[in-house]
């Protein structure tokens, strides 16, 4: 079993790749769980290893959720990003945070990613401005956060993506 961007990717470069794995044995079931980096790896191992999330559940995480952001949301308490993978309720995604989160500060897979954790922090501090500001200005978070969606956060200042955002809002 792969996750979708795992696959997606491999089959898209046709090259020789290493598959980092992890082999399951249960008492009915013998798996092999293959992951193209490290850290895929490691936050898979950290799922399955919570109370209630079985190796699909961390597959599908995987499949919606890049390890940095994964571990933003755990060390930010940020509920709210993985309530939206499919399948992971306000409980499951509390419990996991509750789980995971010290063990995820000593782990060394947040020590290798620490300047992608601060990329993500400085982009998510720079998205949360936009909306207060565009709250400010009256309109609904679902809709910001819809127009935020279609916006190229990486590239744009805060001013840039408040501009584009109030051109599209007022369309």
């Amino acid at each position: 079993f792969m996750s979708e961007n795992a696959i997606e990717t491999i089959g898209e470069t046709g090259k020789i790749v290493k598959v980092h794995t992890h082999y399951r044995v249960r008492e009915d079931d013998i798996s092999i769980y293959g992951f193209l980096t490290n850290d895929e790896l490691k936050m898979f191992e950290l799922l399955i290893g919570v109370s209630g999330i079985g190796a699909k559940s961390a597959i599908t995480m995987l499949s919606n959720i890049t390890p940095s952001s994964f571990a933003l949301a755990i060390i930010s308490n940020d509920t709210s990003k993985l309530v939206k993978i499919p399948g992971i309720g306000a409980k499951s995604a509390a419990r996991i945070v509750l789980e995971l989160k010290d063990k995820l500060k000593t782990t060394e897979a947040v020590k290798t990613q620490n300047t992608q954790i601060q990329q993500v922090i400085i982009e998510d501090n720079k998205i949360q401005e936009a909306i207060s500001a565009l709250q400010v200005l009256g309109y609904n978070r679902k809709e910001i956060e819809k127009v935020l969606e279609k916006l190229d956060k990486t590239e744009l200042s805060l001013e840039d993506i408040i501009r584009n955002s109030l051109t599209i809002l007022g369309k």
